[in-house]
């Protein structure tokens, strides 16, 4: 079960309640450098491994990113963001127009952070773009470490949204519509 509560206009506040420490601290980074008043209460299927219930956070909050976004106008619609952390220098760009598309070139050196399996930060941007309707591109220019690295995507989706959610006038297509 996985409840979000989301103020894409907040103060960077977060309560992220799961049993999962490491997507805790990333979700709390994320809401903190995108300025998203952020609630999350997570918990389900963690017996065999985090997979369904990192997949359904993600799905989760684009499914409420998707609502908060309403229709997308007065917006500048574009985002990008390259994030330095330590090693770890990540790229992301993003268009929130309603066409979900997912780019993700990211490698890591090893498999998990603590209990937490690397591969999930994929899964985890996969599902939150799909639900939120955006397209989003991530990838790796340099970096080892594994931490650094996810941390380093956290915090420039939030960045890179906030700078796509600044205000603007108008629809920002040239169709008229998004």
């Amino acid at each position: 079960m996985v409840k979000v509560k989301l103020d894409i206009n907040g103060k960077g506040e977060a309560l992220i309640d799961s049993p999962i420490g490491f997507l805790n601290h990333m979700l709390s980074l994320f809401a903190f450098h995108g300025k998203f008043d952020l609630e999350i209460h997570a918990s389900g299927d963690i017996d065999v491994d985090y997979h369904h219930l990192v997949e359904d956070v993600g799905i989760t909050l684009g499914e409420a990113f998707r609502r908060a976004l309403g229709k997308r106008d007065n917006i500048k619609r574009f985002g990008f963001f390259l994030m330095p952390m330590d090693d770890a220098l990540i790229e992301v760009a993003l268009d929130l127009v309603e066409r979900a598309f997912f780019f993700f070139d990211v490698d890591f050196d090893k498999e998990k952070i603590g209990t937490f399996d690397v591969e999930l930060i994929r899964e985890f941007w996969r599902s939150f773009s799909y639900n939120a309707f955006l397209t989003l591109h991530i990838s790796k220019r340099r970096g080892e470490n594994a931490h650094h690295i996810s941390e380093a995507i956290f915090k420039g989706v939030a960045k890179a949204l906030r700078m796509a959610l600044e205000e603007d006038k108008g629809i920002p297509s040239t169709k008229g519509m998004m």
